[in-house]
């Protein structure tokens, strides 16, 4: 066509050059395309965490498609109300529970560090943020809401037992106390404070008496029909 001067030698090296670039383009997509579209391929290992783009859009050269997140750094943050403002500085750790697993996580057992807290509350809240920063380790999920435990100074002998030693009636919390082999009495106790796995007890146990820690409803249980569970533990 250049030849009969159909088209000039600019329009045929135009359209060359776009040819070649086309050519170029589809065999680099050519080892990924398949029946159900292209695949792309991530520069890393993670997790999707967002789309940017729907399927069926055109998209261009270097345009973002997804957001991956490898979830090795994780952020925790607890919302303190104004009036603990104070202790504050007392916090050195926390742990927390999440809603999918009931599992306490530990934040000393995560590498887990404190960050920093507010100096002042925000314009539409009466809350104080305190930031953690730590290693998923285990499969927790970014961006879910968990509840916190804030731990600050030791208290010096407190008397704590496991949560799981504790019974509920009605608002009124118990621990049974062993007797003997096979006898056990029933005992109201005053809560403290908790860190999520183990409680203060104010009142009701002293020292040196033996809780049952696991099993504590088959006691119960064992008590209504006036027999007693085999395979507990203290």
């Amino acid at each position: 066509m250049v030849k009969d001067q159909i088209i000039s030698q600019k329009e045929f090296d135009a359209v060359k050059s776009n040819f070649e670039t086309a050519r170029l383009s589809y065999q680099a997509l050519a080892k990924s395309q398949s029946a159900q579209g292209t695949r792309v391929t991530a520069p890393i290992s993670g997790y999707l965490k967002s789309r940017l783009v729907n399927e069926g859009e055109f998209v261009s050269v270097g345009q973002p498609i997804a957001v991956i997140s490898q979830n090795k750094q994780l952020q925790l943050r607890a919302e303190v109300p104004e009036k603990y403002y104070k202790e504050l500085s007392t916090i050195t750790s926390a742990n927390f529970k999440t809603p999918y697993d009931n599992t306490v996580y530990e934040l000393s057992k995560l590498d887990g560090r404190l960050v920093s807290f507010g100096k002042a509350s925000g314009n539409n809240s009466f809350y104080i943020p305190v930031t953690f920063a730590f290693n998923n380790v285990g499969d927790i999920v970014p961006g879910s809401f968990v509840e916190v435990f804030l731990i600050s100074s030791p208290i010096r002998e407190a008397l704590i037992v496991p949560l799981s030693a504790l019974v509920e009636e009605q608002g009124v919390y118990y621990v049974f106390i062993q007797l003997d082999e096979e006898g056990y009495r029933k005992q109201e106790v005053t809560l403290g404070g908790d860190n999520g796995s183990e409680v203060q007890i104010l009142s009701g146990l002293k020292p040196g008496e033996v809780v049952v820690t696991k099993g504590a409803m088959q006691v119960k249980l064992a008590s209504m029909s006036s027999t007693i569970p085999h395979g507990h533990s203290h």
